[in-house]
């Protein structure tokens, strides 16, 4: 901004200005020119904010322990880190784009500058005064990019699972509800969206919320993954200008200041090299939003009218649908979710693209890897959560259009098969179709079944669950 207060930086490359009230410095700003790719920066991430810090504190405490970092540094950076991880402000100065070349080392020396510089304001040193505390030298002390940042996006993984978890918790909890709710409600049941045989509306809605506490039991499954981390591997996994006792020290202290018991990985070097984890997590990702967006199509259809559809099931109307047609109300929530589905699906592709793109010792494509888990995650708990409150709780059934269906379809002379056999059913379902009448006056006139066993047949438990039945041919 023109006028504005300066302070000057230098690096490798020579000097540069940066705002005099800045807490990120020249490594940041040559990042932000060089890497204008997706408009997202990392501080739209507050977990992994959080977690960069975490990983910086819990490296001042392992090198203090060791004898590395002198305590007043290590009381400054530790507070700082706290101060990062805790106050949503700071997260406006990580400002570098979220995909970026150099497998992430923009967002480590973002870290390492912001980090240094709420240290040396809390010392009483002016911002950039790096004579008094470096961002290298003593908040990066025995890290590298390559250890420190996928150890911190891991942890931003466990801790922003955690929302979603509770959301399709939530999701789950308000389909069973609305299982209790439609018990008693007779419905036509479809495959290949042709009649099939009749179920309860409460049954299709406890399938839903079966397949949610199913997500849920593999999230919880497939993220303990991530507790494994490569603190203290350094640059490759040799674990070159780091103490051998360090790489313990350091996920010791992590686990302790996050809450999570983290492990080090028995081997550093498959470790910095291998992204193996994020794809199985970004696949039960996928999973999730593949089950969602199936669940939405079937509300879809379900509400599909109000007249020419199938009419079942009212969702709540949350907005008018169309800017010409008068009274048209759309289902603009399960079509939302939708689309998040297609992104979480585009975005495991990426990271299949990405974990595969590795060579050698690192993989550089790291960042958008991080981009994607991280969106998809934040996607999809927003999408649960909208899906939840705004439609699956207010959803009412139109139990008499349900009923209608499900005595005016031709399939329910399934549920006769027992008692008749084959081919008389088919016989009947063929009249029925040809003759435009209800299944059960084909029955009655050609004397197959007496009125009450008909009705016995076709009670709503006989229907839509198992039974012992016997043919009406049989002997006594």
């Amino acid at each position: 901004m023109e006028g504005a207060r300066t302070r000057t930086e230098h690096d490798l490359l020579g000097y540069g200005e940066v705002p005099a009230d800045a807490y990120w410095g020249i490594h940041t700003k040559r990042a932000v020119a060089n890497f204008p790719i997706t408009g997202v920066p990392v501080g739209h991430f507050p977990e992994f904010v959080r977690s960069l810090a975490l990983v910086k504190q819990a490296a001042a405490r392992a090198n203090r322990r060791l004898g590395y970092l002198a305590a007043d540094k290590a009381d400054a950076i530790d507070r700082a880190c706290i101060l990062v991880a805790t106050e949503p402000r700071f997260a406006e100065s990580f400002v570098v784009d979220a995909i970026q070349g150099g497998a992430g080392t923009s967002t480590n020396m973002n870290a390492n500058e912001v980090i240094a510089n709420v240290a040396l304001e809390l010392m009483g040193h002016p911002l950039g005064h790096y004579e008094a505390l470096h961002p290298n030298d003593d908040v990066n002390m025995a890290q590298s990019t390559n250890d420190a940042y996928p150890t911190a996006l891991r942890l931003a993984v466990i801790f922003a699972t955690q929302p979603l978890i509770k959301a399709l918790d939530d999701l789950a909890y308000a389909f069973k509800g609305k299982a209790v709710e439609f018990a008693d409600v007779l419905k036509m049941g479809r495959t290949q969206l042709m009649d099939a045989v009749p179920m309860t509306l409460g049954q299709e809605f406890d399938g839903f919320h079966a397949t949610m506490k199913e997500d849920v039991a593999r999230l919880n499954e497939i993220v303990g993954l991530f507790r494994e981390v490569n603190l203290g591997a350094t640059a490759i996994g040799t674990g070159i200008n780091a103490d051998p006792r360090y790489a313990s020290l350091a996920v010791e202290e992590l686990s302790r200041i996050s809450g999570y018991p983290m492990v080090l990985a028995s081997n550093l070097i498959e470790a910095t090299s291998d992204l193996g984890a994020f794809v199985l997590f970004s696949g039960v990702l996928k999973r999730v939003a593949v089950k969602l967006s199936k669940i939405c199509n079937d509300l879809r259809l379900l509400s599909s009218g109000p007249r020419t559809g199938f009419g079942e099931i009212r969702l709540p109307a949350v907005q008018a649908g169309s800017s010409i047609m008068p009274g048209k109300v759309n289902p603009v929530i399960p079509e939302v979710v939708n689309q998040v589905a297609f992104l979480v699906i585009g975005h495991d592709l990426t990271v299949t693209l990405c974990a595969e793109g590795g060579q050698l010792q690192l993989n550089a494509f790291e960042p958008t890897i991080g981009y994607c888990v991280l969106s998809s995650l934040r996607m999809l708990t927003a999408a649960v959560d909208t899906l939840t409150k705004r439609c699956i709780e207010g959803i009412e059934a139109d139990r008499e259009r349900c009923r209608s269906l499900v005595h005016g379809s031709i399939g329910l002379v399934t549920a006769l098969v027992p008692a008749l056999g084959y081919e008389a059913c088919s016989r009947v379902a063929q009249r029925a179709l040809a003759e435009n009448r209800p299944v059960a006056e084909i029955v009655l006139e050609e004397g197959l079944l007496t009125e009450n066993q008909l009705e016995h047949l076709l009670e709503l438990e006989a229907m839509t669950r198992p039974s012992r039945v016997r043919r009406t041919n049989q002997g006594a």
